[in-house]
């Protein structure tokens, strides 16, 4: 299968080090298998009067016997109990590669109001229930990086 990140640099060999803390499921090399939503995502980079490239790889399936994986197949609370932790900085399960829905603009949107306790759980997941996750998956371990993914290409956005 074919995944994209996208960056403000050539990414040939990815690593864990480079990225933030805080996010959806941790500090991760994060790829999509959906070309127009890592185009999309480099709208950001530009608004920051930055370069944006669009960086390709084959991602081979991981192997399960040596890898942790996880899966989370809806914005449930499942789901949303593991991002809100990752976002706060709290300790979670630990994985090698986790996939699922991203908390993009619009889902952000309900998790902030959950944050703030604007809203209650119950809300922030009726509201997520509605909407079709987009996907990402994240790569916490050099190990499933490297088993895992082939650089292919870099484009400039």
């Amino acid at each position: 299968m074919i995944v994209f990140h996208t960056s403000n640099i050539a990414v040939l060999r990815p690593d864990v080090l480079h990225s933030r803390r805080y996010l959806d499921f941790g500090k991760g090399f994060y790829v999509t298998p959906t070309k127009m939503q890592a185009v999309n995502y480099a709208q950001r980079f530009s608004m920051w009067g930055e370069d944006a490239y669009l960086n390709s790889y084959e991602m081979t399936s991981p192997d399960t016997a040596k890898f942790r994986c996880k899966r989370f197949d809806k914005y449930d609370e499942e789901w949303l109990d593991y991002v809100s932790a990752c976002r706060l900085g709290l300790p979670v399960e630990e994985f090698d590669i986790i996939e699922g829905g991203i908390a993009d603009d619009k889902v952000f949107n309900t998790i902030d109001l959950y944050f703030t306790h604007m809203i209650s759980k119950d809300e922030a997941l009726r509201r997520l229930f509605a909407v079709r996750p987009n996907q990402q998956i994240c790569f916490l371990s050099q190990q499933s990086i490297d088993a895992c993914l082939t650089y292919l290409k870099t484009e400039k956005i």
